[in-house]
């Protein structure tokens, strides 16, 4: 046990070490979504309709900006180093995703204290399956950036992939306009995106509208989702230290 809990767990601290000495990042994640939530909101006069979106665009920049250390680790060696070591590669591969995942889900509970700006009450009994829902959806987010920067040499490449990608899938996740309202091809994609039962988990623990898909179906999608990039990350890994003792 402990040979595959320590590894993960020094990767996990070296990823919020690595962070501590970039603070800036804190500005540039948290800022962005910050303003565009303000801006939408106030110019539409519903400062709650775009909530629950802004806090997953926050951990989804987050995401972004933390797996590209997989681009750099890669040019600096230190990936061939974890490689080659006796360590199990789902240990690292969780080791290295629970690290970003963490600075993801901190820098989103930061837009907790904008909540009562959009009308939101968080009561004592809602703030754990909030800050739960937020760590999952972090998780899952950081899962999939990881899968896409492990295949990466370029931190161009990494940001081109990941805005063509992942941008698209928040814009019709239910973060700008409900499933409801959509139509046709559009809304058989928001059925299929795995991102639009994050956004509806979000809405169902902070008690917004427009929560749909239902809480137990969102919580056991976002949850497979993650669950299948840890896997498949894992997989990659192995065919990556496998080709390196080769």
């Amino acid at each position: 046990m402990s040979s595959f809990v320590l590894p993960a767990a020094t990767l996990w601290q070296r990823e919020l070490v690595r962070f501590w000495r970039q603070k800036s990042r804190v500005l540039s994640v948290v800022a962005s979504p910050l303003i565009f939530w303000l801006l939408m909101g106030y110019g539409s006069g519903d400062l709650a309709r775009y909530y629950s979106g802004t806090l997953v665009l926050t951990v989804m920049f987050s995401a972004i900006f933390s797996t590209i250390s997989i681009i750099e680790d890669r040019r600096e060696g230190f990936l061939l180093s974890m490689l080659v070591s006796p360590a199990p590669r789902t240990s690292l591969v969780l080791g290295k995703i629970l690290g970003s995942a963490t600075l993801g889900w901190i820098q989103g509970l930061m837009l907790l204290i904008f909540a009562p700006l959009a009308g939101v009450t968080i009561g004592l009994m809602e703030i754990v399956p909030v800050i739960a829902a937020m760590f999952l959806i972090s998780f899952t987010l950081t899962g999939l950036g990881f899968a896409i920067a492990w295949k990466m040499d370029s931190t161009a490449a990494f940001h081109g992939v990941m805005m063509l990608l992942l941008v698209p899938m928040w814009m019709v996740s239910g973060a700008l306009f409900p499933m409801a309202t959509a139509h046709g091809a559009v809304k058989a994609i928001m059925w299929a995106n795995p991102m639009t039962y994050s956004v509806a988990l979000l809405n169902h623990t902070l008690g917004l509208p427009n929560a749909y898909p239902g809480a137990a179906e969102s919580l056991i999608v976002t949850a497979a989702f993650g669950i299948a990039l840890l896997l498949a990350s894992g997989m990659l890994a192995a065919q990556q230290s496998t080709r390196s003792a080769a």
